[in-house]
């Protein structure tokens, strides 16, 4: 057995080592695998549709229920006014008969989203399945 050191000529070889190389790309591969399903993702949220066209807007739908925090951080469930204490418990009893648990979380635009975040992390503790953000401009849609 023998190692060829060089050429025909018997000089050095120009040739790169691959193997090297391959090795370090394969690890990089293994860990960018590892690390994608790990990424944290935004918060899931869903958006009124507005109705169509051709159809009549509803006065008031008394099933969508809407939860409206305002500039002075004041709380109010469908215009009844409420506060941050007692939000999850009221939100809780009127889930309490429906099968269908969505709400709707609309913020003042000039509101840090903090606020707001607190509001749809007290609903889904209430145990509300699906949270929607409502904002201006889908509002004026309907």
């Amino acid at each position: 057995m023998g190692m060829a050191v060089g050429g025909p000529a018997g000089g050095p070889k120009a040739d790169i080592n691959m193997t090297p190389m391959i090795d370090v790309l394969l690890v990089l591969i293994i860990i960018f695998m590892v690390i994608t399903p790990l990424t944290p993702k935004g918060l899931e949220a869903l958006v009124p549709q507005p109705p169509p066209p051709n159809q009549q807007p509803q006065q008031s739908d008394q099933r969508t229920v809407v939860i409206v925090i305002n500039k002075d951080k004041s709380l109010m469930i469908n215009q009844e006014p409420t506060d941050e204490a007692k939000l999850g418990s009221r939100l809780e009893e009127i889930f309490k008969t429906r099968a269908e648990r969505v709400v709707f979380v609309k913020g003042d635009p000039d509101l840090e989203f903090q606020s707001v975040a607190r509001a749809i992390d007290i609903a889904h503790g209430a145990g509300i399945d699906k949270v929607g953000l409502m904002t201006a401009k889908v509002e004026a849609g309907q």
